[in-house]
């Protein structure tokens, strides 16, 4: 089934259940108020969701509307906790090479997370606020998971049980100001504005084929100012499947319902696939070139992200953004 948050009801919004198609949607307010409400009450609520899913589907859904993609919230206007890990490993080596670094052995091994921003997120259609674009305005397209409570310590096998929901997310990241506040050793903040998730979330059984191994098998397609940017396979080169994602940020503590889990930018060996963010594709052309030549966002600037199924119809919704600048 696919879950969404329509902008009415207050800072959560009004949980949905939106048709296959993306055309459709019905209220699911008898059944759960809220996304949040429903990751609560998971193992309870889903399967009177999936039976409404089911009537959507089928034409047979009371209150059924056409689905609007501008009155959509974020599926999760505000979460518990985000956290985002670096699974592409081809990124991370890129981008070290380029400033001579190495890669310590423990990045193939132990996955890269930090805590990220969740008090709110942007809806689909919502534009990037930036106060300037002297701070490097960059996009991340990434796929993200959504749990139920996670138990602490859980092994991966058993992190993959709690694995409730699938979409996407523009990450965005001001590239200008990461340098300085990783070098005072304690990790973004003012770098990490409110990020974009897809208009809908997906339950894994939605995506078929596409999930194995806790990992989503599609390209992450990506667009600037309407022109092709990149198609990076998700399943290709990601080192860490979900379920170790979740796992690792399980090790010491319980992750609560509505945790979300970034896999971080899609990137793969391959580069003519193109880039995930920007800041990717600088890397390439400064190993190819000593020098980058693709600015970073600029306001008015314009973004899609989407990933679609082997019939090219999209199965989250794309996230369309423009850049836009803060109004004092």
């Amino acid at each position: 089934m696919k879950l969404g948050s329509l902008k009415e009801g207050g800072r959560d919004g009004t949980l949905v259940v939106v048709s296959r198609d993306l055309k459709q949607a019905v209220k699911a307010t008898g059944i759960a108020p809220t996304m949040q409400a429903a990751l609560d009450d998971w193992s309870n609520v889903a399967p009177r969701l999936n039976a409404l899913s089911e009537d959507l589907n089928a034409g047979n859904a009371s209150g059924a509307f056409a689905l609007d993609p501008t009155a959509l919230a974020s599926p999760l206007p505000r979460a518990y906790e985000f956290v985002d890990g670096s699974a592409y490993l081809p990124h991370v080596e890129r981008v070290r090479r380029a400033r001579g670094a190495e890669v310590p052995e423990s990045f193939y091994t132990d996955p890269l997370m930090y805590q990220a921003t969740s008090a709110g997120f942007l809806g689909p259609r919502d534009p990037v606020v930036v106060p300037s674009e002297d701070y490097g305005i960059d996009l991340e397209a990434e796929v993200v998971v959504v749990t139920d409570d996670v138990p602490m310590a859980a092994t991966p096998a058993q992190a993959a049980e709690h694995i409730q929901l699938v979409g996407l997310i523009n990450d965005v990241s001001l590239r200008g100001l990461i340098p300085g506040e990783l070098a005072k050793g304690f990790g973004f903040l003012q770098s990490k504005p409110r990020s974009a998730l897809s208009p809908v979330l997906v339950t894994p059984d939605e995506l078929g084929d596409a999930w194995q191994g806790e990992k989503l098998h599609l390209p992450m397609r990506t667009w600037l100012n309407g022109k092709w940017f990149g198609e990076a396979e998700c399943g290709v080169d990601m080192q860490f499947s979900f379920a170790e994602l979740v796992a690792h940020a399980a090790k010491t503590r319980p992750l609560t319902a509505g945790t979300i889990v970034g896999s971080g930018t899609i990137a793969n060996e391959d580069t003519s696939k193109g880039a995930s963010c920007l800041a990717e594709q600088r890397t390439v052309e400064t190993l190819r070139d000593g020098k980058p030549s693709t600015p970073f966002l600029k306001f008015g600037d314009s973004l899609r992200i989407d990933v679609t199924d082997q019939a090219g119809a999209s199965i989250f919704g794309a996230i369309e953004q423009v850049v836009a600048p803060l109004k004092r």
